[in-house]
């Protein structure tokens, strides 16, 4: 737990900016009980990062939200589920050669790509809902981050989650197993609720799996 705590004390520099990019500027207030749960990988991968795994975008913030993800059409009808699969965004802290693995039903998400060109899950019925891989720089001083441990699946989670005047702007995951270490962040507007609840079925499915048997990013 103790390099954890050192590795997200790094990461936590970028938690901010990514919130701006992956989602509206409009803060999403959780109820107390989300709030409490709170604190996202490519199928290419992530460029290392010295001290955190999150793109930064840049520039002062607005209040003009960014359009949401292209998501493509959904199949009449979709398999149970499907993989995302993608380099772990620590691969200091990972097996070389190791990916990440998450399921995930196709009729809640869909595999898309973010505005920085990589691979991230779109909620199909909660816009500006979103998993993406976390990476990034810089934490502004009007924000604070809350950090919980918990178990999804058979993951260990760091989650940390970050507010901006009592209101939570974005929420971040970081765990694996024994071959990975990766981080994702989850966004949203509105439904924060339902997203962090949904993201966390998603989240609880992480396994590593061989490169070689990974599915290509879209």
């Amino acid at each position: 737990m103790a390099r954890f705590l050192i590795r997200n004390t790094l990461l936590l520099a970028g938690l901010a900016l990514i919130g701006a990019a992956c989602g509206p500027q409009r803060a999403a207030t959780v109820p107390a009980a989300t709030e409490e749960v709170a604190a996202e990988p490519s199928g290419q991968p992530v460029q290392t990062m010295t001290d955190t795994p999150f793109p930064s975008p840049g520039g002062a913030a607005t209040e003009t939200p960014l359009p949401p993800l292209v998501l493509p059409t959904q199949q009449p009808t979709p398999p149970p589920f499907e993989n995302w699969d993608g380099a772990p965004t620590y691969p200091g802290d990972s097996t070389p050669g190791m990916f990440f693995r998450l399921t995930y039903d196709p009729r809640t998400w869909a595999l898309t790509v973010d505005q920085f060109g990589q691979p991230a899950l779109g909620h199909r019925q909660i816009l500006y809902c979103v998993i993406s891989p976390a990476a990034g720089r810089g934490l502004p001083l009007n924000l604070t981050v809350e950090h919980d441990f918990r178990t999804l699946g058979a993951v260990d989670y760091e989650i940390s989650t970050a507010y901006e005047d009592g209101q939570v702007q974005f929420v971040n995951y970081a765990g694996g197993d024994s071959n990975i270490y990766t981080a994702f962040q989850v966004n949203f507007d509105e439904h924060a609720a339902d997203c962090l609840q949904d993201a966390e079925v998603v989240l609880a499915s992480l396994v590593s799996i061989p490169e070689s048997e990974a599915t290509p990013a879209p």
